[in-house]
């Protein structure tokens, strides 16, 4: 029997608690202009609410709005006989449950209209156009039967400074396209680049003002093409410099092989300094490309510009070395044949004598005149 009580006192809870819930929903809302919206643009909401239960007496239904200068008209409508009110204004109306309050069988609707304008912003944000909710006997908004929709309401100055940077931006690469073309650098991926930047760019600044988030999205595609322009062009001077570094290598090579190539220079002492100076050049030239690879170009240019000091280096000493080896007999190079300085005193003897022959000759007639 106690169980029975407890019982029916749970389910008079229940039931209690069920009444005092509505069963509203909203339908046909409707927000002209759609989209993102520019401070001060006429704004029109139309919406309609059905009650499928009986609404608590003591809640109420709230409707607000961030539009300024708004006007609120609705007709509550029972069982298919509408009965208007006057319209009001203010960025909140309170339609009683009072108001609302019918018979379970009696059919209730509130059809809604809201006129106001776009909020000025300071920035772009989100704005509330309308919200629809209940307030509970105690004041707090039940969460579960709230409707909000809101609408982007743009800053004007915003997009034009945005699409003011990027034309800057746009500028500032075209210059330093200009200035790789000139040193045979190739442009070509990076004039690709350039050119669809642009077009995102102009894009954004045909759009209409309710097309800010479209705008956007031109003007952050536009940003993304001119980044990775850039890096395309720094990609290809990196690789301009490798092979320009790899030229005195080359060169080097030539003279190596000849050094190689003749028995007489083949062991040169000088040549394994020369070989190693090539070499380090080679390694420098190996590390560019790995750092190109990895995307590191102004590592890569750097390294490359020492294997090119390297390289360079190497080959003006093998320039130089040919130069004394193929320019003939010279003091310096006598040690390096065997019995040269001897060659070189044997001649020397002979031109004195030859001297001291012509001189005596020339004294002994002076004598035999005097």
């Amino acid at each position: 029997m106690k169980g029975l009580k407890t019982w029916i006192i749970v389910t008079a809870i229940l039931l209690f608690c069920i009444s005092a819930v509505s069963a509203f929903s909203v339908s046909s809302v409707s927000i002209d202009p759609s989209g993102s919206l520019v401070p001060g643009t006429p704004v029109t909401v139309s919406f309609k609410i059905e009650n499928s239960g009986v609404f608590p007496s003591g809640n109420d239904l709230q409707f607000y709005t961030d539009l300024e200068s708004p006007k609120w008209t609705y007709t509550i409508i029972v069982n298919g006989v509408e009965n208007a009110r006057p319209a009001v204004g203010g960025r909140t109306l309170t339609i009683t449950g009072f108001e609302l309050s019918y018979k379970a069988a009696d059919t209730v609707a509130v059809r809604a209209t809201l006129e106001g304008k776009a909020p000025t912003v300071t920035e772009t944000s989100d704005k509330t156009i309308i919200r629809i909710q209940e307030i509970g006997s105690n004041g707090v908004a039940i969460t579960t039967t709230k409707v909000e929709k809101t609408a982007q309401v743009i800053n004007t100055v915003e997009v034009a400074n945005a699409i003011a940077a990027r034309d800057a931006d746009l500028q500032t690469f075209r210059t330093h396209i200009d200035e790789k073309s000139v040193l045979d650098i190739d442009t070509s991926e990076a004039e690709a680049k350039y050119n669809d930047a642009k077009q995102k760019i102009d894009s954004a600044r045909a759009r209409p003002s309710s097309q800010y988030a479209e705008a956007m999205t031109d003007l952050t595609a536009a940003q993304a093409s001119i980044t990775e322009g850039e890096k395309a062009l720094d990609k290809a001077w990196a690789e301009n410099e490798v092979a320009a570094a790899q030229i005195p290598i080359n060169n080097v090579d030539g003279v190596i092989a000849w050094f190689k190539g003749n028995q007489s220079t083949a062991n040169d002492q000088q040549l394994p300094a020369i070989v190693t100076k090539r070499e380090v050049a080679v390694s420098y030239i190996s590390a560019a490309t790995d750092q190109i690879a990895s995307g590191e170009y102004t590592q890569a240019r750097s390294k490359a510009q020492e294997a090119y000091s390297k390289g360079n280096e190497s080959y003006n000493d093998a320039l130089a070395r040919q130069k004394v080896l193929t320019s003939g007999w010279t003091f310096p190079s006598l040690p390096a044949i065997p019995g040269g300085i001897f060659i070189v005193l044997g001649v020397i003897v002979v031109i004195l004598v030859a001297v001291g022959i012509v001189i005596y000759r020339k004294r002994s007639r002076w004598d035999e005149l005097g």
